[in-house]
């Protein structure tokens, strides 16, 4: 979902990168489907990676003169225990996300890319929760809701030069537009050295916010349809490129 590092070189070749990385991720927000009670969200790294079970994480890019293309696919299934409260009990979520994302982007100056992309979500949420009875007890309620979605996005970035040793990259995405979506946005700050022609590491921080929601009104309630998924992802990353 995110570019890291231009590889275009002056001469008007293709040049191209390929990074496989890893991500380090709190997660905080809400999410809610059907006529269950909303589940707030909130997990650090340890109980991310406590209770993670699969993922896989990709970023490549082809360029040439001032053309980027790149794509960002991200693949995660995760657990996470519900924090009890008033309304429940205690409870499980289960969160199964793909996130594909395709960019083309330009170089205006130097310093400066622009260009848009399309970012892909398919979300599965499992909601198995225990809750609290008026009289006492408790009644077990679950639920499983499968979306996609399709967010336009607006992408800004700025860095080192192609070729530079020591590498940074700045990257700002807007979107959804309510087309998707309500709104998505993202932010991202690396840093690296390239040690070779062919091999870089670089390391930074990121930002991802994702609001969607689908039926999230009374009626929806009702018909046992609503779908919520408004949490904010943000932590450190790293970076192994492939140039070629």
């Amino acid at each position: 979902m995110a570019a890291q590092e231009s590889t275009a070189v002056q001469d008007g070749k293709w040049a191209f990168l390929i990074e496989p990385y890893l991500m380090f991720p709190n997660m905080e927000g809400t999410t809610g489907v059907g006529a269950l009670p909303d589940v707030p969200v909130s997990a650090n790294p340890g109980d991310i990676f406590d209770k993670f079970q699969i993922g896989a994480m990709l970023y490549a890019e082809a360029s040439k003169g001032n053309w980027h293309v790149g794509t960002d696919i991200i693949y995660m299934k995760l657990k996470q225990d519900v924090e009890p409260g008033i309304v429940i009990a205690n409870g499980k979520v289960t969160a199964k996300q793909f996130a594909w994302e395709v960019a083309g982007l330009y170089s205006v100056t130097s310093w400066l890319d622009v260009g848009v992309g399309g970012l892909l979500n398919t979300l599965k949420l499992e909601t198995d929760i225990n809750v609290n009875e008026i009289g006492g007890g408790t009644n077990n309620r679950s639920r499983k809701v499968s979306q996609t979605w399709f967010d336009p996005m607006l992408i800004a970035r700025t860095g080192s030069k192609p070729g530079s040793k020591f590498i940074y990259r700045f990257r700002g995405e807007i979107g959804g537009f309510g087309i998707g979506s309500k709104f998505a946005w993202q932010l991202q700050a690396n840093a690296g050295y390239r040690f070779s022609k062919l091999f870089q590491i670089t390391a930074g921080y990121r930002f991802i916010g994702i609001n969607y929601e689908k039926n999230n009104t009374a009626e929806g309630i009702l018909n046992n349809n609503r779908f919520l998924y408004d949490v904010n992802t943000f932590g450190p990353e790293i970076r192994l490129g492939f140039n070629f």
